[in-house]
């Protein structure tokens, strides 16, 4: 009897030895973990937003005059080139004034070359004439006069006929002063005055007939640039209006994106830096540069506009969609990163890795920089070449043991425990249903 209860002893005491270490066995069991090297690679930090497309220019061009529209040379969608023509205006009237005022203008000149070569010259002509005729008319009177007076003191003749004489003198030198002034008057200063008046004439005209010339070219309506018509809002035959575009040419050779930043992000962004405008519907991706930082924040967004110009090769970028812009702000080539997955709550509040050395995870405290996607650069606290967890460690301890794991290798195992799919579930059914052959 004392022998069976020693045996019962022994027997439970070996059972409460193989159960401590089993569960010695299983709390010392390694945590399984996946891992991956610290890399030493370029890294950009990135400040992204999203925003509109906009034509790099648009013109819309608008008539000078208030015309019916006779016909239309480009409709919405066409490639044009600058100084194409797009529409003719109604211009009948346009063009007979112009024909009268080139009338005008040939009459003018016409009136002037006739002041210059024969009026102001047969004035002249006639006028040095009349000095010499009454030159010699103030002679005879003056002979006359002479011989009176000598007879007149002989006894011989009366004085009646001396005062005659004298006043014959008087008119014919009074005659040759008034001739002798208009020939000077008209070589110094009606000579000129003539022409000029001729000359201001023919400026007058030729002024009249380039206003009506402009009026019928302002009815030939021609593209201002080169690019693509984006609206013609009327048809031919309605009324063309000042002030109204008639036609709208935009150029889509290149974009801008605008894009609203946040105020916290916008000191970051300077002009000149490379940007990526990446399409939301199709995903398709330029590159780009910042060529315009607003200096004032949205007071009701508390946002900064920053416009990113791309080049736009084949029209594929349409101007009002939507876009998603990534401006690099700052370049880093050889920056030590980790995937963002490694990077773990730090035990005082930072961020920290676990670092594997022989199977042990170390916590070590680090210090990030920037992110760009998946990537995290590490300023301080691990080094390239050294193996941090990146799946599994969340509830490792510091100095734990962990067994790491191939993911590849853990993927496989996955897909082999994974359940039967549900159509080789309805072969197995149709397989026991059949009948079991005798």
């Amino acid at each position: 009897m004392k022998n069976i209860w020693l045996f019962a002893a022994l027997a439970a005491c070996l059972l409460a030895s193989g159960c401590s270490k089993k569960e010695a066995t299983e709390t010392e069991a390694p945590a399984p973990v996946q891992v991956t090297a610290v890399t030493q690679e370029p890294i950009r930090h990135i400040v992204a937003g999203d925003g509109v497309l906009f034509p790099q220019d648009q013109t819309g061009v608008m008539p000078n005059i208030s015309k019916p529209v006779l016909k239309f040379y480009a409709n919405r969608g066409d490639h044009v080139k600058q100084g194409q023509l797009l529409a003719v205006l109604e211009s009948r009237d346009l063009a007979a004034a112009v024909a009268n005022a080139k009338s005008q203008f040939n009459q003018a000149e016409l009136n002037l070359h006739t002041v210059e070569m024969a009026t102001v010259p047969e004035a002249v002509v006639k006028a040095e004439t009349d000095v010499e005729s009454d030159k010699q008319q103030l002679d005879a009177a003056q002979k006359l006069l002479d011989s009176q007076t000598e007879l007149f003191r002989q006894g011989a003749l009366a004085g009646r006929r001396v005062d005659e004489a004298r006043v014959q003198f008087v008119s014919a030198k009074a005659q040759l002063q008034a001739a002798q002034e208009h020939l000077r008057a008209l070589n110094s200063v009606g000579k000129g005055d003539q022409i000029s008046t001729a000359r201001a004439q023919v400026q007058t005209a030729n002024a009249q007939l380039q206003a009506a010339e402009a009026q019928l070219g302002y009815a030939e309506i021609h593209s201002p640039r080169s690019g693509i018509i984006a609206d013609r809002p009327i048809y031919e035959g309605e009324m063309a209006v000042p002030g109204t575009p008639l036609i709208t040419v935009v150029d889509i050779s290149r974009v801008v994106a605008r894009v609203n930043i946040p105020q916290s992000q916008g000191n970051l962004i300077k002009v000149g830096q490379p940007a990526e405008v990446i399409q939301a519907d199709s995903g398709q991706q330029v590159s780009g540069k910042v060529i315009v930082v607003s200096p004032a924040t949205d007071a009701n967004s508390t946002t900064l506009q920053v416009w990113v110009q791309a080049e736009n090769p084949g029209e594929r970028l349409k101007p009002g969609s939507s876009v998603h812009v990534k401006v690099i702000t700052e370049q880093f080539k050889n920056a030590t990163t980790v995937p963002a997955a490694a990077i773990l709550p730090g035990e005082t509040g930072g961020t920290a890795v676990l670092v594997i050395i022989d199977s042990v995870a170390h916590r070590r405290p680090v210090q990030v920089g920037v992110r760009e996607g998946d990537k995290v650069q590490i300023l301080n606290g691990c080094r390239p070449g050294e193996e941090v967890v990146t799946v599994g460690g969340l509830g490792v301890d510091d100095k734990g043991k962990v067994k790491v794991i191939d993911a590849s290798v853990q993927e496989a195992d996955d897909d082999e425990n994974a359940p039967p799919a549900a159509d080789s579930k309805k072969d197995t059914k149709k397989d026991e249903a059949k009948p079991k052959a005798k």
